[in-house]
């Protein structure tokens, strides 16, 4: 049996295995699980066409991102670092604190830091992932395919 190289051009909109649109709903959703099954799809796992070095995956809206839960104490105890660049510039906030000032950010860095970590993340980052805090999304012209139906 030959195996096949699938090139890039097959997977642009237009293209032979075109993406298409997943629909997450977040609500009630444990935030690391629901991360890891976005980052699959994200990045094209889930699909027989899987090539590591290029963008393969799906479009994903992911809705109701501002009622995801965070298991055990995370909430209080759970804290995000970054770094001004500046000596001593060692910022750290609480998972608390980040959720009610933005709280799809929670999220996408769940998300962010599943994917691999070179110029692929962040391209998938950018053009594929949209996450909303509320119920409603601009998307619906997409058609975008419920999670749930997605998988059987």
């Amino acid at each position: 049996m030959k195996t096949i190289s699938i090139r890039k051009e097959e997977f642009e909109p237009g293209g032979k295995y075109a993406p298409g649109w997943v629909l997450f709903d977040a609500e009630g959703q444990i935030l690391g699980r629901l991360a890891t099954q976005i980052a699959m799809v994200l990045r094209g796992k889930t699909k027989p066409t899987f090539t590591p070095h290029l963008d393969t995956g799906e479009f994903v809206v992911v809705v109701n991102a501002e009622k995801v839960k965070l298991s055990g104490n995370k909430l209080k105890d759970k804290y995000y670092y970054h770094h001004t660049g500046y000596p001593g510039g060692l910022k750290a906030v609480r998972a608390e604190q980040l959720f009610a000032k933005k709280p799809t950010e929670v999220l996408r860095l769940a998300v962010k830091r599943m994917l691999p970590k070179n110029a692929l993340n962040r391209n998938i980052l950018a053009k594929k992932l949209k996450l909303y805090a509320g119920p409603e999304h601009p998307h619906q012209a997409q058609q975008p395919v419920p999670y749930g139906e997605l998988n059987g």
